[in-house]
């Protein structure tokens, strides 16, 4: 019945090609048994019943869509299959209908005021054939249950079609061949599935290195508030090591981490004066990487490679790449009205794309996340996300969650919520409270990412000022990505071996696919990056 409620909330238009007429008499409607639940023009008797508005809807079938000439265009086949829901949600209402005139039926006859007047034979024969009706009803039932679930799978299919504007790579010989039959059945479907071109992606391993052309953009490695004067953070960024460290001037500096002397790793020693120290001789490297200081012995011309490095709006940007830096940075900021509450800075084993994949996937969460903000939720009759053809960024239906993927590693989120733990509303925009997320996957090596969360609420800010709260966001942050590395774990295992792990996406897969195809465009030294301006 999940599957009848939902086709009835998205309230999409609906038909399918089916002439047979409604009959009046007691028993008939179109091969269903029902009792005098139609007027003579086909349409529902009135009931003086609260259920009156689910079932009062005009018969679908008269709108169906005319096309001429024997094969459809993609746009005209999305039709027809809206149209196909239509009808299923009609039929379905139907079927329920019957189901309940039949149980009145029951009581009907039941009443102890009948005895009066029939015998028990009279009552047992009728009881009997009513039985009969209601099972051959729930039989329809589940028919249309099968209906509406086949019409939502073509549905989101040719959804994905014109989205992704298919139809456009289609060559002509693929142009004339037979759209989708109105019909639900599932034999037309895979009938469908087979002439039309699956869009699979193939990323399956052993994991390749890093191509160079990817490091030709900015990387948020730090937040601002781990790095203080005389501090260092080590870190790891496409299977190379750096550190960071504050200069003479205060601002944040990028070097490799190996001292140029004996290899020995920096970030073991100190900062003095704006210059790391190497722990092993006591070599001292400015920001620039020019050695400055040798002790015991006459300094000469020694320099380690150093980064371009920069800090804005709370984070430490490095630029990786051999390209000249871009002029400017992207604002990661979170929306007006909010204030950060968490960040939380960790170090995962699984490969940086493998671990975007999931966080771009909200139609896992029922599943994978039965223990923390995904405990009680249903499972949808279908999972949707909505988005322009040239765009990475969207909306959750039926979660009011807005998503974004921000080149080249980060994921944007805000979930509207009622309370902690719940969510509520068609869309983001219709909730009263949010809670703001960023995701920063920076590629340490081909099977470990160094995740930057960041977390804002725009409601109780005196979260703020309780003691030791930031334990508790990381605790809860951590149980959260615990459940999901179980699995990525997993996928990172088969796709080492050769698996691959996008073998068959489907129409909630967009955002990941979508940034697949930049990623991959990106390799190929494409000249213009897919999906527009959000690249």
């Amino acid at each position: 019945m999940t599957a009848f409620a939902t086709a009835a909330a998205l309230s999409l238009p609906f038909s399918l090609c089916r002439s047979s007429k409604l009959n009046c008499r007691k028993g008939v409607r179109g091969g269903f048994g029902v009792f005098a639940v139609l007027g003579e023009e086909g349409g529902l008797l009135d009931k003086k019943s609260t259920w009156g508005q689910l079932f009062d809807v005009e018969d679908p079938r008269s709108k169906m869509p005319k096309f001429k000439g024997k094969f459809l265009d993609v746009y005209q086949a999305l039709e027809v299959a809206r149209y196909d829901i239509h009808y299923c949600d009609w039929r379905a209402r139907q079927d329920l209908l019957t189901i309940m005139i039949l149980h009145e039926k029951v009581v009907e006859v039941l009443n102890p005021l009948a005895r009066d007047y029939k015998s028990i034979g009279t009552m047992k024969k009728e009881l009997a054939e009513l039985q009969n009706e209601l099972a051959q009803a729930h039989r329809e039932v589940h028919v249309s249950e099968a209906r509406v679930a086949t019409a939502l799978d073509k549905l989101a299919y040719m959804e994905e079609l014109v989205n992704d504007r298919l139809l456009q790579d289609r060559n002509p010989a693929e142009s004339d061949q037979e759209s989708p039959s109105p019909s639900t059945s599932t034999q037309s479907l895979d009938t469908v599935k087979r002439k039309s071109p699956q869009k699979n992606l193939n990323v399956s391993g052993p994991v390749q290195p890093y191509h160079p052309r990817l490091k030709n953009f900015w990387y948020p490695v730090a937040f601002s508030s781990d790095l203080k004067d005389g501090t260092m953070i080590p870190i790891d960024c496409f299977e190379e090591q750096w550190v960071l460290f504050c200069g003479k001037d205060g601002k944040p500096g990028c070097v490799r981490n190996t001292c140029a002397h004996r290899a020995c790793p920096l970030h073991l020693g100190s900062v003095n004066e704006g210059r790391i120290q190497c722990p092993y001789h006591g070599w001292e490297y400015s920001t620039d990487g020019k050695c400055e200081k040798m002790p015991s012995t006459r300094l000469v011309d020694v320099r380690i490679k150093s980064l371009p490095c920069f800090e804005q709006e709370g984070m430490i940007w490095i630029w990786p790449g051999s390209d000249p830096p871009a002029a400017s940075l992207p604002s990661l900021q979170p929306p007006p009205g909010f204030q950060v509450h968490a960040e939380i800075v960790m170090e995962l084993p699984v490969e940086h794309g493998l671990l975007l994949d999931n966080l771009l996937d909200l139609a896992h969460a029922p599943f994978t996340h039965t223990s923390t903000f995904a405990k009680g939720w249903t499972v949808p009759s279908l999972v949707k996300f909505l988005t322009p053809a040239s765009g990475l960024q969207g909306y959750w239906d039926p979660y009011p969650i807005d998503m974004e993927f921000r080149p080249p590693c980060m994921v944007l989120s805000t979930i509207g919520i009622s309370k902690p733990g719940k969510l509520e509303g068609q869309s983001t925009k219709e909730c009263a409270t949010h809670v703001h997320q960023l995701h920063v996957c920076l590629p340490s090596s081909r099977q470990k990412t160094r995740l930057l969360y960041r977390m804002s609420l725009d409601f109780a800010p005196v979260l703020k000022h309780i003691p030791f709260m930031h334990y508790l966001w990381r605790h809860f942050a951590e149980q959260v990505l615990n459940e999901d590395l179980r699995l990525v774990l997993g996928q990172q295992e088969r796709m080492i071996n050769g698996a691959n792990v996008w073998n068959w996406p489907v129409s909630y897969d967009k955002l990941g696919v979508r940034y697949r195809l930049w990623r991959d465009a990106v390799e190929k030294g494409a000249k213009q990056l897919p999906f527009g301006k959000s690249t």
